[in-house]
């Protein structure tokens, strides 16, 4: 499995604003948009919940080279919570409902622009992993926060 790349970014990025698809690059590839010194194996999307985003985004995904079975489709038109995709030219989670965050609008308010990819707040990013209490995500919060601490003080957009 391929590491997520900035190609893969650009790639999402120019296709959802083709289809004018509200969404917000959030998890570890929302970190590293942001600057983050990691890897991760897939993007991860945080997808507004309304229906003509959800049917927008079936044709983007299938433009973008994902093999949608009939059954994920569905999933996505109606905007199931989570969605994993590993039947593309990349892995590709999207989520409709992320733990830690209560509506994707205040989400979207916070949200930063780096080169035109929306992208979750830092501080988004760390409730998030921190809501889903898995273990991997528990072994990355404590350099998530210092990359937080980071960021406070490198720029003004992440004020505490």
């Amino acid at each position: 499995m391929a590491a997520f790349e900035y190609r893969q970014a650009q790639e999402i990025r120019d296709c959802f604003q083709r289809h004018d698809i509200r969404y917000l690059f959030i998890g570890k590839s929302g970190a590293i948009l942001l600057g983050f010194p990691d890897t991760t194996q897939d993007a991860d999307l945080f997808v507004e919940k309304a229906p003509e985003n959800c049917r927008a985004l079936v044709a983007a995904l299938r433009e973008l080279g994902f093999d949608l079975t009939d059954a994920q489709a569905a999933e996505l038109a109606r905007g199931k919570d989570f969605i994993q995709l590993k039947n593309g030219p990349f892995d590709l989670d999207l989520i409709f409902a992320p733990d830690g965050i209560e509506r994707f609008a205040d989400a979207w308010n916070r949200r930063v622009d780096i080169e035109g990819f929306p992208v979750c707040h830092i501080d988004d990013i760390i409730a998030s992993k921190a809501a889903t209490n898995r273990q991997k995500d528990r072994e990355s919060l404590p350099r998530l926060r210092s990359f937080r601490e980071y960021l406070v003080q490198q720029r003004r957009t992440f004020r505490s």
